[in-house]
């Protein structure tokens, strides 16, 4: 598990911002830019993981020297920063509806698809997230959003930390079943096939009852992969009902 917010604060926020001085025109142009070091990173990270992304590999992809990465980028912290938040910003948040609800479900399904995009995004903890562009984007767009519910200003700010939690949790679990049938090069349905012996000598009907009669009346007729993306939809529905009938008057 990789943590963000671990780098050096100023230089973190200088490169998320962007906000080093212009180079002036001396010199030979450098052989990569900022953006194509966080572009081959993430490509890196998209395809064999976040834990395998070095700055090692990360040149190779490159065609450069380690060393050439480090007069752009401090190391592998910073960069993870830079990767997160250019994940945000890939979300484009801008609805063409006025219905709060409907932008806040643009956000969620958007959020999937990132995850879908980049699976490593669920190995990165961003309890601590990088104070880029990419993050206010997003929490500015909830917070507009919610603000037009009526809720306190108290309440719109915990609604949008709890949309956001949920989002990305149950973003990160349907990511997963796709990312691991990919890696592993078997399907849900085979896992559980090759366990079938559980349901036919271990698993007593009796002592969970409550499975079995659920089971029993086909509330397990779907794949995990489907059964993740109910969740997600029932889930939101559920969290977007609470908010809306918070934002009830008495």
């Amino acid at each position: 598990m990789e943590r963000s917010g671990g780098g050096d604060p100023q230089e973190t926020l200088r490169l998320l911002w962007r906000s080093s001085q212009a180079r002036s025109g001396r010199g030979r142009p450098p052989k990569v830019s900022l953006d194509k070091i966080v572009a081959a990173a993430m490509e890196l990270a998209d395809r064999d993981g976040l834990e395998t992304m070095t700055m090692d590999r990360v040149a190779a992809a490159l065609d450069v020297g380690t060393m050439t990465l480090y007069t752009h980028v401090p190391g592998k912290t910073e960069l993870v920063d830079l990767m997160l938040d250019a994940a945000w910003q890939e979300l484009d948040l801008v609805s063409t509806s006025d219905n709060w609800r409907q932008q806040v479900e643009l956000y969620a399904h958007r959020a999937v698809e990132s995850h879908k995009r980049h699976p490593w995004l669920r190995m990165a903890s961003t309890t601590r997230p990088p104070l880029g562009p990419g993050l206010f984007a997003r929490e500015n767009f909830l917070i507009a959003a919610l603000s037009t519910t009526g809720l306190s200003p108290s309440d719109v700010g915990a609604a949008t930390g709890a949309i956001v939690t949920f989002v990305e949790s149950a973003a990160a679990v349907q990511a997963e079943h796709a990312h691991g049938e990919r890696l592993s090069g078997q399907s849900d349905d085979d896992w559980w096939a090759a366990r079938q012996v559980f349901w036919e000598t271990i698993f007593d009907p009796e002592r969970y009852s409550a499975i079995a009669q659920t089971w029993d009346q086909g509330g397990f007729d779907r794949s995990a992969a489907e059964a993740a993306a109910k969740a997600f939809d029932l889930g939101l529905r559920a969290l977007l009902d609470g908010i809306a009938a918070m934002a009830q008057p008495n």
